[in-house]
C-alpha cells in the first residue's frame, strides 16, 4: 500500500465516522432527550427499508416559492405589515412584522392554520427563505410570538388591513385587464357559518344553524362573465348578526375604488334573501346600482305566482318532466316606500320515484333584462358559494379559536390573504390542467413538493425529485409567476 492509498483510506474512514456521529446527534433533541427519528420496515429479499427524519436542509413545501412570487407582484404581505401598529420595543424585536405576517400567511397556504404549527415549521428551510429569515442562525417566530401578534391588533389595524386586501385585489385586476376595458363587475355577498366550541367573544346560538357560531360575511368580485369570483372583503360577525349587517359599509368602501379604477364598468350587486331589507334597497338605488336580490316566499308573492304555476303544473303533468316558466310583477312589502319589480320563476320539479313538487322563486331587481335572463344571471352566484367552500375546506377559514373577537377577525384576514395568493396562482396556471383547480388540488400538486436546499454565496438551489409527475406544468406555472426559464 503506497502513501496515497493510505491517506485516501484514512479520509474515507474520517468521513464515514463523522457522518455516523452527525446522524446520531440528530436523534437527540436540543434539551437532551432522545427523539424518534428512525424506523425500519422489513423489505424484499435481504434489504430492509429504513426511514430517517434527520435532514435539516429539506422541506416538504418547496412549491411555496410560487406563492412568494405571486405575493411579490401584489405586494400584499408587505402592505399588510406596513399598516399594522407594532407596539414592541424596537431594541428587543427579533422578528420583524413583515416576517410574522409572511410566516402566518404562507403557513396557512401550506395547510398549517394554527400558530402551534410554527413551533416545528420555524426551522423549515424553504419557509424561512420566503419569509426573509435567510441568515444561518435565524429561525421563524414561535407560537407565543405569533399569538401575541394576533391579540395585539386594534380595530384601526383591522380596518387598514381590510383596505389593503381589497386594494390589492382591485389593483391586480386593473393591471391584468386594463382599467378601461372592463365593462361589467358583479359584487356578490353571502354569509356562512363558523361554528364555535369555546368561550370566544361574541359567539351566540343561531337557531337557523342550530349551533353556537360566528356568521362571517364574504364579498367577492366577478369581472365580465368569468367563472372565478375574487375574494375582496371578509368580515367576521357575531353569531346573532342580521343577514345584511355590514353590507352597506362594505359597499361604501368598495364602490368609490371600483368606479375610479374601472370608470366604464357597469356595477351590479347580487345578494341572497338575507339582504332583502328596505335599507339595502334604498342605498343601492340611491347610488345608481343595478341589483338582483333573492326574496323569501310569502303569501303575497305566492298569489302573484299562482296563475303561472297552474299553467306549469299542467305542462309538467303532460310531459312528466320538470317544467319552468318566468314572468314579472310589481310588488311592495309593508315597509317599502314604493313597489319594485319582482321576477318570478314558476317551476314544478319532477324527480324519479317522488311526487311532483312546486318550486316558485322570486328575485327583486331593477335590471331591465327579460325575466328569464335576470333569473339566470342570479343563479350564477352559485359559484361564489364554491369559493366559500374553498375557504372552509381548503384553508380552514373557520379556525377562529382565539378568545378575542378582533383576533379572530385578524385570522380571517390572514386566511383571506392566503386565498388571494392562491387565486393568483390559479390565474398563473391558466394554460395548464390546473386552470380551474381548487385550493386543495393546487396545494397538493404545486406546493407540496419535497426539495433539498443547497445554499451557496450567490443562490439558494432547491432540488426536487426528477420523478415529479407534473414537472412540465409546474415549470409553466413558475414562468407565469415571473420565473425565468433555465
Amino acid at each position: 500500500m503506497n502513501l496515497r492509498e493510505f491517506l485516501s483510506g484514512c479520509m474515507v474512514f474520517v468521513l464515514e465516522t463523522s457522518r455516523s456521529l452527525v446522524s446520531k446527534s440528530r436523534r437527540f433533541l436540543s434539551h437532551g432527550t432522545r427523539a424518534q427519528t428512525v424506523c425500519r420496515f422489513s423489505g424484499s429479499r435481504r434489504q430492509a427499508v429504513e426511514v430517517e427524519f434527520t435532514r435539516p436542509d429539506q422541506s416538504s413545501d418547496g412549491g411555496v416559492v410560487l406563492l412568494q412570487a405571486i405575493d411579490r407582484k401584489l405586494g400584499l404581505t408587505h402592505r399588510l405589515a406596513s399598516v399594522l401598529t407594532d407596539g414592541r420595543q424596537s431594541g428587543k424585536v427579533k422578528h420583524p412584522m413583515l416576517e410574522l405576517i409572511r410566516s402566518r400567511v404562507f403557513a396557512i397556504a401550506c395547510g398549517y392554520p394554527d400558530c402551534n404549527d410554527l413551533d416545528t415549521l420555524r426551522i423549515d428551510p424553504v419557509l424561512r427563505i420566503v419569509c426573509g429569515a435567510t441568515e444561518a442562525p435565524d429561525v421563524l417566530a414561535s407560537q407565543p410570538t405569533l399569538s401575541r401578534l394576533e391579540n395585539s391588533v386594534s380595530r384601526t389595524d383591522l380596518l387598514r388591513a381590510a383596505y389593503v386586501l381589497s386594494d390589492c385585489v382591485i389593483a391586480r385586476q386593473a393591471n391584468r385587464r386594463g382599467r378601461r376595458k372592463v365593462r361589467r363587475i358583479t359584487i356578490d355577498m353571502d354569509s356562512t357559518e363558523d361554528p364555535t366550541y369555546g368561550n370566544q367573544q361574541l359567539t351566540f346560538f343561531n337557531a337557523f344553524y342550530d349551533n353556537w357560531c360566528y356568521l362571517p360575511m364574504v364579498t367577492t368580485l366577478q369581472f365580465e362573465d368569468e367563472p372565478d369570483h375574487h375574494l375582496v372583503a371578509p368580515v367576521l360577525r357575531p353569531g346573532n348578526a342580521h343577514g345584511s349587517l355590514g353590507a352597506i359599509a362594505i359597499m361604501k368602501r368598495l364602490l368609490p375604488r371600483l368606479r375610479s379604477t374601472f370608470p366604464r364598468a357597469v356595477i351590479r350587486v347580487r345578494l341572497d334573501g338575507g339582504f332583502a331589507t328596505p335599507e339595502v334597497f334604498d342605498w343601492l338605488e340611491e347610488h345608481d346600482l343595478r341589483y338582483v336580490v333573492n326574496m323569501p316566499k310569502n303569501s303575497v308573492l305566492n298569489v302573484l305566482a299562482e296563475s303561472l304555476m297552474k299553467e306549469v303544473r299542467k305542462r309538467s303533468a303532460a310531459s312528466g318532466r320538470t317544467e319552468t316558466a318566468y314572468t314579472e310583477a310589481r310588488y311592495q312589502a309593508g315597509k317599502w316606500d314604493a313597489p319594485r319589480r319582482v321576477v318570478i320563476k314558476a317551476e314544478v320539479v319532477q324527480l324519479e320515484g317522488r311526487e311532483p313538487r312546486d318550486n316558485p322563486r322570486f328575485v327583486i331587481t331593477n335590471d331591465k333584462r327579460s325575466p328569464k335572463n335576470v333569473y339566470r344571471y342570479y343563479c350564477k352566484r352559485g359559484d361564489m358559494e364554491n369559493r366559500i367552500k374553498e375557504l372552509h375546506y381548503g384553508l380552514a377559514f373557520d379556525r377562529t379559536s382565539c378568545s378575542s373577537f378582533q383576533a379572530n377577525q385578524f385570522r380571517n384576514l390572514l386566511t383571506a390573504a392566503a386565498y388571494v395568493l392562491f387565486q393568483g396562482l390559479r390565474a398563473a396556471a391558466a394554460k395548464t390542467v390546473y386552470a380551474r383547480a381548487q385550493v386543495p388540488t393546487l396545494r397538493d400538486r404545486l406546493i407540496k413538493i419535497a426539495v433539498s436546499l443547497v445554499e451557496s454565496v450567490r443562490r439558494f438551489l432547491l432540488e426536487g425529485p426528477a420523478s415529479l409527475p407534473n414537472r412540465d406544468d409546474w415549470f409553466k406555472v413558475a414562468i407565469a409567476c415571473g420565473a425565468v426559464g433555465g
